[in-house]
């Protein structure tokens, strides 16, 4: 069974994104509210419609969900363009893509906080999950609409769909 590398090193920022230290996944996930930087990528295709994943249920933070169709951790000594191409490959098999920076905020959950650097595309190409999902397909609008408060998706994505889609 996949699991998440618990030895992972992530780094700390302070909220403007400036490098503190660093500290594994597990410490950053234990409740110790270690503020860690995050990329996110909101894909669309050019009828509108938005890919959301599903995360698998050994994933440590909310299992079982739908999500933001990509969403990593910037490892250490990486940078955030450089953090989103990589996951982009790792989680969708996408190389040519023209990301669009929307915004970034800290994410508190009981278990972490982050600091979600959000980035939006339009893609029209061929989308291939890898195992790190539980797959994903696009989604209208009006079908993230119906799904909202339903505990369908997680509270990140219900939490920034709103910066990226302005009529949801």
């Amino acid at each position: 069974m996949n699991q998440d590398n618990n030895e992972e090193l992530f780094p700390v920022v302070d909220e403007q994104g400036n490098i503190l230290s660093s500290a594994t996944r597990g410490e950053c996930h234990n409740g110790s509210k270690l503020l860690h930087p995050v990329v996110h990528l909101h894909v669309f295709n050019s009828q509108g419609q938005l890919y959301l994943q599903k995360r698998p249920a050994w994933k440590d933070i909310q299992p079982g969900k739908w999500d933001t169709a990509v969403g990593g951790h910037v490892d250490l000594g990486e940078s955030v363009e450089q953090a989103l191409r990589r996951e982009v490959r790792e989680e969708l098999g996408i190389t040519d893509f023209t990301p669009q920076a929307v915004t970034h905020y800290v994410f508190e959950s009981a278990r972490e906080r982050e600091l979600v650097f959000v980035h939006k595309t339009v893609y029209d190409g061929s989308v291939t999950p890898s195992d790190e999902l539980d797959g994903g397909r696009f989604w209208s609008l009006d079908e993230i609409r119906e799904s909202m408060g339903k505990g369908v998706f997680t509270p990140n994505f219900e939490g920034e769909i709103g910066k990226v889609v302005t009529d949801l």
